[in-house]
């Protein structure tokens, strides 16, 4: 028993099936799966390393329930025939074996077919916006008939069947996100004038003639869960009372459990939510439901560290907690926080750049930012290395931190060199903002484990000379600012953004930050939420180009409550006194300002590098000393450079 998180490692029961905790790991598309929609061995190696974890229950990522047009993604798994039961079963078994509850989840993915391929069949004749935009009236859903409809519900009902043929103990039925149920239960997306469309009853009778299917086919005693968004965040959506009222309806035809969360696709920063938005997002969905049901609800989305599970549970606004990301990011989240070392957990950041951009719009299998092994399971794990070498790491950022880390738990002498009291990086200035915090955990994490592995740092500057008695030198040595070829730059007014952001230069009222990518853009939020007038110049078309989606949509959410003027086509031309000159689509014209932040880019440190490749040293090169990227350039390049020497 944890003595920590009592409450979040105690039993409990979902219908007749009793979880060792209150952990779920949440369902998500993990893109591992064979194209018929069999089970891959890719996809058994990365659910049995989950299950091993520690979490009382597997949920298994969504499978498709039909041949016709339930299939929502590439390598989606299905189980719509029985030609899957075997892999399935195979999969149910590796999970149960280490140690969790194997459930899966049935779908159908109605308008939101990321293929674009038809059939493509929902409620009404309202397309997704993303497919619209990508491939215009191919992207029209068909709507469903009466017939069809009903070939749909028992799709669900036979896939259950199958679900416990093949050896699961609970199945969920997808009823959130913009999938078909939504389709059908929110008037945003269904307009139809017949028995499934209208008034309420109408539109969530297709959610009780599914679970009256599914408890007719899989018996009684079967656990049987359903996942329901508390609202989709649609201006003319479904509102939190439409979801009591159908968890109510729900309760009484049979339902164990419900599973809370939030949003659809095209409102992905509810449902998938980016660390600018609050964490625990949509736990409220399930703290008010859970006052009108009388069986258990799983609470769920960025509940990202362990401290947050165990309030929701101790304060009664769940019963249990759905894990997505954070199994990603650490797998052994679970049984850390179980043995009272949560300091151990390596958190989910939320900067979804591994996963939801991978899988959702590059059509790649899942990894994450922090954790490269995810879906590599069985192929980079840490092992010792053949020869324990003497190694010194130079740069104390998140690369470098890593890189020592692996290197040391191989087996490997590693000494950490950084002239900077502290450690982190840049990952300091990125840590900055309120809406950045969540990487404040993962810097702790860092430092932690260094500490507890005995690595020592040396704060101190080194030359290649001074390297001379370790056998191999990996070089973290991080990036830095670029600065436009413009008069100006150098005046008492012009800053780079790392100086402007750490406060180690300081910024005037009004402000005009060139340079709208995303240290750019987070900058210039950051000061006009703050109070600061802020003009921000990009020479593109658009601002926050490369950045990740749910970014992209919580930012430019964030920048509207502001009073940011933001000016596209429009490039620095000089530095003055009284501010910054530029040209744009209009000519030219000065913007007055008390600071000009410069953020157009970064340059990688390779220095050091070049030196001890000059006097025939063993070198390497890894996070932004590679080149300028992110946080997840950074891990994965420190991760395979340590795990190869």
């Amino acid at each position: 028993m944890s003595k920590l998180f009592p409450t979040l490692f105690s039993p409990a029961k979902i219908g007749n099936v009793t979880l060792k905790n209150r952990i779920l790991k949440a369902p998500q598309s993990s893109g591992m799966n064979n194209k018929d929609g069999t089970v891959s061995e890719r996809a058994i190696r990365y659910y049995s390393e989950q299950a091993a974890g520690g979490a009382g229950c597997i949920i298994v990522e969504y499978a498709y329930v039909d041949e016709i047009g339930s299939k929502s993604a590439h390598c989606h798994l299905g189980i719509s025939n029985n030609e899957h039961i075997p892999g399935l079963s195979w999969l149910a078994e590796c999970i149960q074996e280490n140690g969790a509850v194997p459930a899966i989840q049935i779908e159908h993915c109605g308008r939101q077919k990321f293929p674009g391929t038809q059939p493509i069949c929902a409620a009404s004749e309202i397309p997704w916006p993303k497919l619209w935009a990508q491939y215009g009236t191919q992207a029209v859903p068909h709507a469903l008939t009466i017939e069809e409809i009903e070939d749909v519900v028992h799709a669900f009902g036979d896939a259950a069947l199958r679900a416990k043929t093949a050896g699961f103990e609970i199945v969920e039925i997808h009823g959130a996100h913009g999938y078909l149920l939504t389709n059908f239960f929110s008037p945003h997306t269904n307009h139809r004038t017949d028995l499934y469309g209208g008034s309420l009853e109408n539109r969530m009778r297709i959610y009780l003639e599914i679970a009256r299917d599914v408890r007719k086919k899989v018996g009684p005693d079967f656990a049987v869960t359903i996942r329901l968004s508390g609202t989709d965040y649609e201006p003319d959506g479904f509102p939190i009372e439409d979801t009591v009222a159908l968890a109510q309806a729900l309760e009484n035809e049979g339902i164990n459990a419900f599973h809370l969360s939030g949003g659809d696709h095209h409102t992905m920063i509810h449902q998938v939510s980016p660390m600018a938005i609050p964490v625990c997002h949509n736990v409220w969905a399930a703290e008010e439901i859970k006052k009108h049901v009388s069986v258990p609800v799983i609470a769920s989305g960025s509940i990202t560290l362990p401290e947050y599970a165990e309030e929701i549970l101790a304060s009664g606004k769940g019963d249990f907690i759905g894990l997505g990301r954070p199994l990603w990011a650490d797998p052994e989240w679970p049984n850390k926080a179980c043995a009272d070392h949560p300091e151990d957990i390596r958190p989910c950041i939320r900067c979804n750049e591994g996963c939801l951009e991978r899988t959702f719009f590059h059509h790649k299998a899942v990894t994450c930012a922090v954790n490269p092994v995810i879906s590599r399971e069985g192929e980079l794990h840490i092992r010792p290395a053949a020869t324990p070498r003497k190694i010194a790491v130079v740069g104390a950022g998140c690369a470098g931190l890593e890189a020592a880390r692996v290197a040391k738990l191989r087996g490997h002498d590693v000494t950490i060199f950084e002239e900077k009291a502290m450690d982190g990086g840049l990952l300091n200035e990125a840590a900055a903002a309120s809406f950045k915090a969540d990487i404040r955990p993962l810097m702790r994490y860092q430092s932690t484990q260094v500490r507890k592995l005995g690595i020592p740092v040396e704060r101190k500057r080194v030359t290649a000379e001074a390297l001379e008695g370790f056998d191999a030198v990996i070089c973290a040595t991080g990036s830095q600012p670029v600065l436009p070829p413009v008069p100006g730059v150098d005046k008492p007014i012009a800053v780079d953004a790392l100086s402007a952001i750490n406060g180690s230069k300081p910024v005037g009222k009004r402000v005009v930050v060139v340079g709208g990518g995303l240290v750019g853009s987070e900058t210039a939020l950051d000061l006009a939420e703050n109070g600061h007038e802020v003009t921000l110049v990009e020479m593109l078309p658009q601002i926050m180009n490369g950045v990740a989606v749910t970014d992209l949509l919580a930012y430019t959410e964030r920048i509207a409550k502001t009073d940011m003027r933001i000016l596209t086509s429009t490039r620095l031309m000089a530095v003055t006194d009284e501010g910054a000159v530029v040209q744009g689509p209009k000519g030219e014209m000065v913007l007055p300002a008390d600071t000009v932040i410069l953020a157009i880019g970064f340059k990688p440190c390779q220095k050091l590098y070049a030196a001890l490749q000059a006097a025939g040293k063993e070198a390497y090169l890894v996070g932004d000393a590679v080149k300028a990227g992110k946080i997840y350039d950074a891990f994965h390049t420190a991760y395979r450079t340590a795990l190869k020497i």
